[in-house]
């Protein structure tokens, strides 16, 4: 049960490639964007479509997975863990960020069929 107290799973679109950084020691960190979007009417009916990015981290192997596997427009599910953290920035700022540290992620974009392997109508 206790897996569940802060479980995250989102359904979107990279909005950049995987930035991926190996750290002393030669574990691997990737950082991307991801986009959720929802569509609803509002109060006059009309259409809406409301898009909500999300700051992604992957560590270790899913790092590197995703470094291959993954470029900007691709539709993913991603797992893991809602996570805040802050840091002081050069001039002395408090800065904060909020990301989903993920655990497994599914690609959902189907693979394009070659040209070889089109059928022809």
């Amino acid at each position: 049960m206790n897996a569940l107290k802060n479980k995250v799973q989102l359904i979107g679109n990279l909005g950049m490639k995987p930035e991926v950084k190996e750290l002393d020691g030669g574990r691997k960190v990737a950082k991307f964007t991801l986009a959720t979007n929802e569509v609803y009417k509002n109060q006059k009916g009309e259409k809406v479509q409301d898009t909500q990015w999300h700051n992604i981290v992957a560590w270790g192997k899913t790092a590197s997975l995703m470094e291959e596997l993954l470029s900007k427009g691709k539709e993913v599910l991603v797992e893991g863990k809602l996570t805040n953290r802050s840091w002081d920035d050069k001039e002395g700022n408090k800065r904060y960020i909020t990301e989903i540290v993920t655990s497994d992620f599914l690609i959902l974009t189907p693979k394009t069929q070659s040209k070889k392997e089109e059928i022809p109508f």
